[in-house]
């Protein structure tokens, strides 16, 4: 019998796998900190003896390369892939055996990248899973933009045949097992569901059900901008990532902080938007823990710039730098743990602002303030607020200019981008409002209208 465990990495909205049998395993596209992984292989009482890619990664840095050291496991990756480091290349049809009957078998899936390659999980040479990458995803597939924008085009084309492939080579029973999609910006569409498999998606996938020309064609109108830290995660896979340091970053006290902030670095307080906005360090951003923190913070920090991190407790700011590790956001400049009243100095206190409803919006309309969307284009394109400013939150910290002056009340679909944007424009001196409420409430109060 063979076993598949996932390692849900909901931050980044992906997904690894350990899978094997009674005595071996294997990792697939497992991320920068390995103990989870370690972990699922001790509960189960095997042997990591491989670990594979899919793809040199552009939205995480992978914990590859050094769980194949720690382990002494064989390091699979893709032979077109152009890395630095020793590894064993895998080209289309390469067999290699995990355990006893149970196998993976390499299939050329180029789209999401020129070099991608799926593996199918053999039993007894019948395949019962195939792990996708970012080929063949839940009523999707990757995005086929982030390598070289001559090349995203004929890599769409690339993503159609592959599909294509894998259904026409795989059971409809197979469990499709990709590594994003499960709200990563690496897909084109955001997954429904939990599962799937190959007869699933052979029945809605639309590379599965369109023509090559429209699935293109759509595909291609869908692809929204790309989050600015991908630059770096290909190029660090591709060197070899260094080792990880989780210990505890230095301890900042109240001059510490001013003193960082007056220097112009980012202060990032994790705690959730509710207490930020009640009392916080002036100056300083919020970036829920609870959320994407690694995605938006990654996101929008200019890259290199020195960060301290505010929490709330020692397991907050722990599971905090877990998650930037996987961004390459390796060690916090420093750190407080405690609350606004001892991270600022004597004789200052904390500042807040104001948060509301879209109810409480309704009532204001007409008091000259600006209304500010931070949604998405697509996000905005369905409905949004008549008269009001779009700047999608990857840009409001380059664009505060553009905010026209006044109160801004600033709203999202759900409230955590609000947040961070509203610690942006507090930042800066601005009057703010955050609207922490679903957009589903913007619709009932009447406040929206569908784009002609």
């Amino acid at each position: 019998m063979f076993f598949v465990d996932t390692i849900e990495l909901a931050g980044l909205g992906n997904r690894s796998y350990l899978a094997g049998g009674a005595h071996t395993a294997v990792a697939v596209d497992p991320p920068r900190d390995l103990d989870q992984v370690i972990a699922a292989a001790v509960r189960r009482g095997v042997r990591i003896s491989h670990v594979v890619e899919t793809h040199i990664h552009n939205d995480y840095v992978s914990g590859g390369l050094e769980l194949a050291r720690v382990t002494g496991a064989a390091y699979l990756v893709p032979a077109a892939a152009d890395v630095s480091f020793e590894r064993i290349a895998v080209h289309d049809g390469d067999r290699v055996e995990v355990d006893a009957g149970l196998a993976l078998r390499a299939i050329a899936t180029p789209g999401h990248t020129p070099h991608h390659t799926s593996y199918a999980l053999e039993e007894a040479g019948a395949a019962v899973a195939v792990f996708t990458g970012g080929s063949l995803l839940l009523g999707s597939v990757g995005r086929p933009d982030l390598v070289e924008p001559r090349l995203t085009e004929r890599l769409a084309r690339a993503q159609h045949t592959s599909a294509h492939r894998l259904a026409e080579e795989l059971p409809d029973e197979t469990a499709v097992l990709p590594t994003h999609g499960f709200g990563s910006f690496c897909s084109s569409g955001q997954a429904e569901g939990d599962h799937t498999t190959i007869g699933k998606e052979k029945a809605g996938n639309p590379a599965l059900v369109r023509e090559v020309d429209t699935f293109v064609a759509e595909l291609l109108a869908g692809l929204e901008d790309v989050p600015a830290y991908y630059a770096h995660m290909g190029p660090a896979n591709a060197v070899g990532p260094a080792r990880i340091d989780l210990t505890p970053p230095a301890v900042a006290d109240a001059d510490a902080i001013a003193a960082r902030l007056a220097a112009g670095e980012w202060v990032v307080d994790l705690r959730g938007r509710v207490a930020f906005a009640e009392g916080h360090v002036a100056g300083s951003f919020n970036f829920e823990a609870e959320g994407k923190v690694a995605t938006y913070l990654a996101w929008l920090i200019p890259w290199g710039k020195p960060v301290t991190l505010l929490a709330e407790s020692p397991d907050q700011l722990a599971a905090a730098q877990r998650e930037l590790v996987r961004v390459g956001i390796d060690r916090p400049a420093a750190a407080a743990v405690g609350g606004p009243a001892s991270w600022v100095r004597d004789g200052e206190t904390p500042v807040s602002f104001p948060r509301a409803t879209f109810t409480d919006l309704a009532k204001h309309l007409g008091d000259d303030v600006v209304v500010l969307d931070v949604r998405r284009d697509s996000e905005r394109a369905g409905r949004h607020i008549a008269g009001s400013v779009h700047i999608p939150i990857h840009q409001l910290h380059k664009r505060l200019d553009d905010v026209p002056a006044g109160e801004v009340w600033v709203h999202c679909a759900s409230g955590m981008r609000a947040a961070i944007a509203a610690s942006l424009l507090d930042a800066a001196g601005r009057a703010v409002v955050a609207i922490d409420d679903p957009f589903a409430a913007a619709v009932e109060a009447g406040l929206t209208a569908v784009p002609r």
